[in-house]
């Protein structure tokens, strides 16, 4: 009996692993997730390395916000055009291009770090260029999941997925970073991440993908750009969810500039330091994506939301006047689960409720309020850190992400009115029997 119950036991664990992943089941995606992880480990091994050269050439709070806001500002400026041509083009020659352009970008940090001439201004112009990459490359990536995932049930495990893989990176790549920079210095980081775009560039080039016919509009660009822009302001749940996620980069998010500050000067520690903290944040954002992953579906998510950023802007608040290390790894967990609850349970709700003609555009105007709001935050919190100094500085911005999670709850009823057609008509929700009122239809969406 024993036997047997323990054969069940492990037959349920297998089961719940395999839907935990369902959506590695897909090749192409199987082949996107192993080769982005790798990549991705790069890219916070140069985030982390980028962030701490600038505070050992400077010293300066306000550089550190400068150089952020150089690397995001042109997502600002290029995204929601840079959407209009990722629903026109094939996404797939979009993405290798882009990450054939994001590995030259790290090679030339490599050399110019390795040869001990970089200085700051070299910084400032290829993180710029990488921020005109990051315009096309985001938008693409977010709308090419679904051409990846052809069954729908499956696309919001594969975002939850990307964001575990994002946050896997996020664990790992700092803690290797702050290791590599303590033993041999910056330029090895941008040397190796330079390399690990083979991987991704490798699982792109391998995917057996269907013909994509050439996108041919009537309308020109501007009247697309102005279509997407009507859609993301007039639909409420879409503008809403945006608008949360614009006020948590705007204000939340430029934590990860002044990092150095508080690992160095307020938590006495050194690049170790750093890349533990943020190590630990990628805990806390692993932990959510999991959990993400978990669900069964996209309903109960526009509750979460809310919950995640007032974790997020709570977490931050407290940070900020930690003077324990050992409290300050736990508050960074918390900022990192709120943060990634928050960011791909807004993912999911905008790509199933998107229409298809519509998805690039809308996932351009979702980089933005995440990537492209963040250059301004960049910049406010390095001016406010050099005058107020950073703990209140990360005060205020965790305020603000609390102030905006309370008046997304006020709106909550009305998203989920709008919303609730749109689950029906992709089966998310079964159609009721006729003879149940709008009130129990809305009851039943709560209670989900």
């Amino acid at each position: 009996m024993a036997d047997v119950n323990s054969n069940l036991s492990s037959s349920q664990q297998t089961e719940g692993l395999r839907f935990l992943v369902r959506a590695l089941r897909h090749r192409n995606y199987r082949l996107f997730f192993g080769g982005q992880s790798v990549s991705l480990i790069g890219t916070w091994m140069t985030r982390i390395a980028t962030s701490w050269l600038v505070y050992r050439l400077t010293g300066s709070a306000m550089l550190l916000g400068l150089v952020g806001f150089a690397g995001q500002l042109p997502t600002f400026l290029l995204g929601p055009i840079a959407g209009v041509w990722v629903d026109r083009l094939d996404r797939h020659k979009v993405l290798v291009l882009t990450q054939v352009l994001a590995m030259l970008q790290s090679f030339a940090l490599a050399v110019l770090a390795l040869m001990g001439r970089i200085t700051v201004w070299d910084i400032l112009w290829l993180n710029a260029f990488q921020g005109v990459i990051n315009a096309f490359d985001m938008p693409a990536r977010q709308a090419f999941v679904v051409e990846m995932v052809t069954d729908r049930n499956d696309l919001s495990n594969a975002i939850a997925l990307n964001s575990s893989m994002v946050n896997m990176a996020r664990l790992v790549g700092p803690s290797i970073a702050g290791i590599i920079i303590a033993a041999v210095g910056e330029g090895y980081c941008f040397l190796i991440d330079g390399f690990s775009y083979l991987a991704v560039i490798a699982s792109l080039l391998l995917m057996h993908l269907a013909a994509v016919a050439p996108v041919r509009r009537g309308k020109n660009v501007f009247a697309d750009l102005k279509e997407g822009w009507r859609y993301v302001t007039d639909f409420a749940p879409v503008r809403d969810v945006m608008l949360l996620l614009c006020v948590a980069s705007l204000m939340g998010m430029p934590y990860m500039v002044l990092m150095p500050i508080f690992a160095g000067t307020i938590l006495h520690g050194g690049p170790h330091t750093l890349g533990f903290l943020m190590g630990a944040t990628g805990v806390g954002a692993l932990t959510g994506a999991v959990l993400l992953a978990a669900r069964k579906s996209v309903l109960g998510l526009g509750r979460v939301v809310p919950l995640a950023a007032a974790a997020f802007g709570a977490g931050l608040i407290a940070f900020a006047f930690s003077r324990w290390l050992w409290l300050s790894f736990i508050l960074m967990f918390v900022v990192g689960l709120g943060m990634m609850q928050q960011m791909a349970g807004s993912n999911t709700i905008l790509q199933t409720i998107s229409p298809d003609d519509k998805r690039g555009r809308v996932m351009s105007y979702y980089t933005v309020s995440i990537v492209g709001m963040a250059p301004f935050g960049s910049l406010l919190s390095g001016w406010l850190a050099a005058r107020i100094g950073a703990p209140f500085a990360l005060a205020i911005g965790g305020a603000c992400c609390l102030v905006g999670s309370g008046l997304f709850a006020l709106r909550l009823r009305r998203i989920r009115e709008l919303v609730h057609p749109i689950y029906v008509q992709l089966g998310i929700i079964p159609e009721i029997a006729e003879g149940l009122n709008s009130a129990a239809i809305l009851t039943s969406v709560t209670e989900e």
